[in-house]
């Protein structure tokens, strides 16, 4: 079907907000759909480098989806445990999980296609993907081998019945030894690339643990009650304390690393096949493991 869009806060080049506005046309594609008058705005046909204004209207033609090939690619991967029906897998931080239009190679599902057959539930873009966690954040992920392990592991996960626990390095001092985030998530209304704490958004909740105290920063383990699009990330921005490293909800004035310092240490499932409780964990990266050891330093100088 056909999508109209208004702008509001949306402005510069064209074919960038198109991609903005709609996540699953890339930017090369909104060029070309604007070339060939898939994507009009104000009634007329504009080229891709028009600079959008506030109260334009956009309106994206019915097009047949952007077809793309998954191929396998022979990459290293973490695996941490492997059975006939799961994979746990330790991803390295700056890997995307799934291929999308505008990035269709050296994902994690390419890797993993090259290494075993997965489940078909997701299709073409996202075989085996149970859920996700985001390019710059590093851990444990659980992938399905087939449909009868993806149908149980989605269960259990709707049912709020699996173990996810991350290690985040945040920005301040949480004076608090813990506590619980309850904050409703959606898109942002004024950047799409983002989520924000909306009234009528998707509740999302997530618990945290103080874990150590630094100067200028706390390390934190947070545990997932829910499981929304950038849900720790958006939550820790919110009660003001920004997870370091992070390009979309944290200062530019940060720690200097390879993206946010959040790892998804704890990972636990019923497994599908046996209903056997088990229960994962994975180191946190050098790099956030050797920021730790020099804010330790210098707190021991400060003291």
């Amino acid at each position: 079907m056909p999508k109209k869009f208004k702008i509001t806060d949306e402005l510069g080049r064209l074919d960038k907000i198109v991609s903005m506005l709609d996540p699953e046309i890339s930017r090369s594609r909104a060029k070309k759909m604007i070339e060939d008058g898939d994507i009009i705005v104000n009634d007329s046909k504009k080229k891709p480098k028009y600079e959008t204004k506030a109260s334009d209207t956009l309106l994206i033609k019915d097009v047949k989806p952007e077809t793309v090939s998954i191929k396998p690619e022979n990459m290293p991967l973490d695996i941490v445990y492997e059975d006939e029906d799961v994979i746990v897998v330790n991803k390295p931080q700056g890997m995307v999980v799934h291929p999308s239009a505008g990035h269709p190679n050296h994902t994690l599902v390419n890797a993993l296609l090259f290494h075993s057959p997965l489940s078909s539930i997701n299709g073409e873009y996202r075989p085996g993907i149970v859920h996700r966690i985001d390019k710059d954040t590093s851990g444990l992920l659980m992938v399905a081998k087939n449909d009868m392990a993806h149908k149980a592991l989605s269960k259990q996960l709707k049912a709020k019945k699996n173990l996810r626990k991350y290690v985040a390095l945040v920005h301040g001092q949480i004076k608090e030894d813990s506590g619980v985030i309850k904050a409703p998530i959606a898109r942002s209304p004024k950047d799409r690339k983002k989520q924000a704490i909306v009234a009528d958004g998707r509740p999302a909740i997530t618990h945290f643990e103080v874990m150590e105290r630094f100067q200028d920063y706390t390390l934190i383990e947070c545990r997932l009650e829910t499981g929304r699009t950038h849900q720790i990330r958006v939550h820790m921005q919110y009660i003001g304390h920004p997870i370091v490293g992070d390009p979309l909800y944290g200062p530019k004035k940060t720690i200097k690393g390879h993206g946010q310092f959040l790892h998804a240490q704890e990972l636990g499932f019923e497994h599908p096949r046996t209903h056997k409780l088990m229960i994962f964990s994975a180191p946190i990266p050098e790099i956030f493991e050797k920021t730790l050891r020099t804010l330790r330093v210098n707190n021991l100088l400060e003291s």
